[in-house]
């Protein structure tokens, strides 16, 4: 049971722009705009991140990956969900969950990412190097933290608010 109300109306208008970009508004941003300025700053980071370097399919392993190591159901059966739309097979949908690709550059990018997680940001030298020798960017390294810490913020608001899951189980 949902430990915070998941509203379907809202002054800032955010509600009705999320239902108009998506089809629908998920149960984590409909508890989100309970505090409409955490709803409007994540959907701006969001938004944000989406014109950066790192593209759609990078961003959504990412997202899945660091549900996985926030142990987020939630948000591992959304983006699993999402993961498979855009083409990501059963197979790599594991993989992602486990920081690995088939593909060396993505996989550092992953890798980097769970180090970032992991450490709290601590990342040692050796596991900066290794990334860099993938060819992971500056711009990319930047990306990932925002990564991070937008994903980590769905991650523990779920955990908060305990949101009525919307999409096919995936346990974490």
């Amino acid at each position: 049971m949902p430990r915070l109300p998941q509203l379907t109306e809202d002054d800032s208008g955010l509600l009705d722009e999320t239902r108009r970009r998506l089809g629908r508004v998920p149960n984590l941003y409909a508890a989100l705009a309970n505090g409409p300025a955490a709803l409007g700053g994540y959907l701006a980071m969001r938004d944000r991140l989406a014109e950066g370097v790192l593209g759609p399919r990078l961003r959504e392993q990412l997202a899945l990956l660091i549900a996985q190591e926030n142990d987020c159901t939630y948000c591992v059966s959304a983006h699993t969900l999402r993961g498979s739309k855009m083409g990501l097979g059963e197979k790599e949908l594991l993989l992602t969950r486990d920081a690995a690709d088939a593909d060396p550059h993505a996989e550092a990018v992953l890798l980097i990412a769970r180090e970032v997680v992991r450490r709290r940001g601590r990342v040692g030298d050796a596991e900066l190097a290794r990334a860099r020798a993938a060819g992971v960017s500056d711009a990319e390294l930047a990306e990932v933290v925002a990564h991070v810490a937008l994903n980590t913020l769905s991650n523990y608001f779920n955990h908060l608010a305990q949101p009525e899951l919307d999409f096919p189980e995936v346990t974490a």
